[in-house]
């Protein structure tokens, strides 16, 4: 049974806008949300039958024009500057997910600003100084900053769980390390290039076991980090710069979710790098974030939260274009393993432990929007993962 039901009568003073939003929320199917107004009025929407319940306290009215002007990015906006809150955000984000049929402009916004939006994420793009302006900002925010809640194999990237959820972050991560050795077939005395390097965790691993690696980044902050971390191992090399000015030949390339940073335009780039930088026969395992097949034409043609406020610059594939992309310059997929869900139990460790630092990231300077605005990105990314629109796979790729 599905119903609608008003606790408190809101107030006749409410703006057009918040009226809309109202009405938007009546269309619930599926779960209930409590919402609290402005003024004090409390209102149940949906499905008060259905487990799933999420609640909603409006602080501005404001909050409801954002979020019909931007859809997920007014959301956020309205979120950062404290007109919206909730106990659960993960809840509430879910919640509106389940009902993107009925919430369709709730999440996607208005013709004009998504126009505007997409303008913006289409201006960053990732030439050569765009990419070390894209990186800067998001990987260069300090290390002490992910130092609070990164564990301490220092990945920013999904682990490898292998449907065990009850081994600690950092036993998933070097997990994930070790099984792209073993896809490659890495043995001493091999060579491999990382492109995208971060702060050195899977050159460590690979280096102890007798593999050379030549790691690359963009980010001042993570080379300073990782050359320190492998100051003592002569097995590895790092470099400060772009993997469009990379040649050589390697045994193998390994790239953990650095192709979620190069752009759609310059996709076929990358893979050109791979094609020259392999040696004959030699393999490539690139690890991404990837968008459902489903959702990649509206996800292109617009921008999201994500790019807006985290990634400048970023855009996801979906599994079929990566595929397509790679193909196109000779590179044969050999194998692929999705793990979406260990994404979201990756997502999850990092929330619980960002939100037990918060004193700590404030400390560093950070204010209460950063704060906000990140967490937000941690759950919005979380709830993305446990949904299967977006996924995570890797792809071993061979140099025929």
């Amino acid at each position: 049974m599905t119903s609608t039901h008003t606790l408190v009568r809101p107030t006749g003073a409410a703006p057009a806008a918040a009226r809309v939003f109202l009405r938007l929320l009546g269309r619930l199917r599926h779960g209930h949300l409590r919402l609290i107004a402005p003024d004090g009025s409390r209102l149940l929407f949906g499905d008060l039958h259905h487990p799933v319940r999420a609640e909603l306290q409006l602080y501005d009215w404001r909050a409801c024009a954002a979020i019909l002007r931007g859809g997920d990015i007014g959301f956020a906006e309205a979120w950062r500057d404290g007109w919206l809150d909730t106990p659960d955000l993960v809840a509430l984000l879910s919640l509106v997910l389940q009902n993107e049929a009925a919430m369709g402009r709730a999440l996607h916004g208005g013709v004009l600003a998504g126009v505007w939006y997409w303008l913006r994420h289409w201006l960053r793009t990732n030439s050569r100084a765009g990419s070390r302006r894209n990186i800067h900002a998001h990987y260069d925010l300090g290390n002490d900053f992910y130092r609070l809640w990164l564990d301490e194999s220092w990945s920013y990237s999904c682990a490898w769980f292998g449907g065990d959820f009850g081994q600690s972050l950092t036993a998933a991560q070097r997990a994930k390390n070790q099984r792209i050795i073993e896809v490659l077939g890495l043995q001493p005395g091999m060579r491999v290039l990382e492109i995208g390097c971060g702060w050195g965790g899977f050159a460590e691993q690979a280096c102890r076991q007798g593999i050379a690696v030549h790691g690359v980044t963009l980010s001042p902050s993570q080379m300073a980090f990782a050359s320190r971390r492998l100051a003592g191992q002569s097995l590895a090399t790092l470099t400060l710069c772009d993997y469009r000015d990379l040649h050589g030949e390697y045994d193998a390339i390994v790239s953990v979710e650095m192709f979620e940073a190069v752009g759609e335009r310059y996709w076929p780039g990358y893979f050109k790098t791979l094609r020259r930088c392999l040696r004959p026969g030699g393999q490539a395992l690139v690890q991404s974030i990837t968008i459902d097949e489903v959702l990649f034409e509206r996800y292109r043609h617009g921008s999201d939260f994500i790019q807006q406020f985290i990634f400048p610059g970023g855009m996801l594939p979906s599994r079929e274009r990566f595929q397509s992309a790679a193909s196109r310059q000779r590179l044969v997929l050999r194998d692929r393993a999705d793990f979406g869900t260990d994404y979201a139990e990756t997502l999850r460790r990092w929330r619980a432990a960002f939100e037990a630092q918060r004193e700590a990231v404030r400390a560093l300077g950070f204010d209460e929007a950063f704060i906000r605005t990140w967490l937000l990105y941690l759950c919005y990314c979380e709830v993305g993962f446990d949904a299967g629109r977006t996924g995570v796979s890797q792809f071993l790729l061979r140099k025929e």
